[in-house]
């Protein structure tokens, strides 16, 4: 298998940060307006990948608590793993 995180990968994320950048600009729109709407985009696509995998939603549905894990424990580890690179370069990232 190809490596996930090359430079394709990182384009892909770089486009999706700088739509989210530009929808934050929006006259009343919030950071958090536009990181709720990624998160639920992102929970959808996941939900729509996994239906690929089954044959029917009872199918699905006994897989369900598998399908769960497996998303937000790859969530849970990107998002430390980006909370530790803003920790350790918090002035770079916030003071420039």
């Amino acid at each position: 298998m190809a490596d996930q995180f090359n430079d394709a990968f990182h384009d892909r994320v770089a486009a999706h940060i700088n739509m989210s950048n530009d929808q934050k600009k929006a006259p009343g729109l919030s950071a958090n307006e536009v990181n709720h709407s990624m998160l639920f985009a992102s929970a959808r696509f996941s939900a729509w990948l996994s239906a690929t995998n089954y044959a029917s939603g009872d199918a699905m549905a006994a897989q369900k608590k598998e399908i769960v894990d497996y998303f937000t424990q790859g969530f849970r580890e990107m998002l430390e793993s980006n909370v530790d690179d803003h920790i350790k370069n918090f002035d770079r990232f916030m003071k420039s």
